[in-house]
């Protein structure tokens, strides 16, 4: 394989369409995630995420459209984009005759590694996985399970490394190890490729984000400028003494037995709760919610606000 320019992006994606029968899962989506990104793919279920990894994966081809690895097309050279590729997919898949260092070890032969053992003992370090390195896969919990995905994935050192919801269901400490060894091997240069409904992942980790409703790409930038163009910080309050006046209730909206306004800045915050003590309202209590990815979601989607002050989508 030549070298690869560092201009070339790690993923190219041209116009690319996955149809099933009359329906379009994935529908004209173009987009370009550059070498060392953190990146992230949301959208709701349905909305093609899965299936537009399937096609970079080439487990599943396009029906239109170019799909690129480190400028090289997935149709056309499968075998070279896979070794380019660590793929770590939804669904927890395993072999259950082998220890879990025999899986590693296996995975390491798919790709030609003969000596690659000094590595795995580094994954399994990393991932939580050193004292089931003997043990039988059959006998890992569905959390053990999924960190042994993760190693499968990475086994083989890929330049870019794909995670279709890694953490959907594991517990809190193999979520941080997991960050804390993904954001490392980031540092490093690999390109890495998220989906996730726990959008405070994203939030923290990917410093770009597109977003996908119905197959269409709908939204696609820096994620602070996604937070500044559609996030809004919400005042929430519980009043009591005095009803809402009509100029004050009409720009509220109800959550629970409080009572919620949008609020751009600091200055706006000072003016509202102005008006409330004009209008004899007694605050019981205050809450200032930053704005949030979340926010910014249900907002591009078109879900409108939020209702609640935490969760996810």
């Amino acid at each position: 394989m030549s070298p690869i320019s560092r201009d070339t992006p790690a993923v190219r994606l041209r116009g690319v369409v996955k149809r099933y029968g009359d329906r379009n899962v994935v529908d004209g989506v173009s987009l370009d995630i550059e070498q060392g990104e953190f990146f992230a793919l949301l959208g709701a279920n349905g909305a093609g995420k899965t299936t537009l990894i399937s096609m970079l994966a080439g487990l599943t081809r396009p029906s239109a459209g170019s799909v690129q690895v480190l400028g090289h097309e997935v149709t056309r050279e499968p075998y070279l984009t896979r070794r380019l590729l660590g793929v770590v997919p939804q669904e927890l898949v395993f072999d259950p005759f082998f220890t879990v260092r025999e899986a590693l070890r296996l995975q390491s032969g798919y790709f030609g590694l003969r000596r690659n053992d000094d590595w795995i003992d580094e994954l399994l370090h990393h991932l939580g996985l050193t004292r089931q390195a003997q043990q039988n896969m059959r006998a890992l919990s569905g959390g053990m399970k999924r960190r042994v995905m993760v190693a499968q994935a990475l086994v083989h050192k890929p330049p870019v490394i794909v995670l279709d919801e890694p953490t959907a269901g594991v517990d809190v400490e193999l979520r941080q190890s997991l960050w804390h060894f993904i954001t490392e091997l980031n540092r490093q240069g690999h390109t890495v490729l998220l989906t996730t409904h726990y959008l405070e992942e994203a939030e923290s980790l990917c410093s770009r984000i597109g977003m996908l409703k119905l197959g269409h790409l709908v939204a696609l930038d820096s994620t602070h400028a996604l937070l500044s163009r559609f996030a809004s910080t919400q005042l929430l309050l519980r009043c009591t003494g005095q009803p809402l006046p009509p100029q004050l209730a009409q720009r509220a909206r109800a959550v629970g037995a409080r009572v919620a306004w949008t609020v751009r800045d600091a200055s706006e915050v000072e003016a509202l709760l102005g008006e409330l003590r004009a209008a004899g309202c007694d605050l019981d209590e205050l809450e200032v919610r930053r704005a949030d990815l979340e926010d910014a979601f249900l907002q591009i989607m078109g879900a409108g606000p939020r209702d609640d002050a935490g969760g996810s989508a």
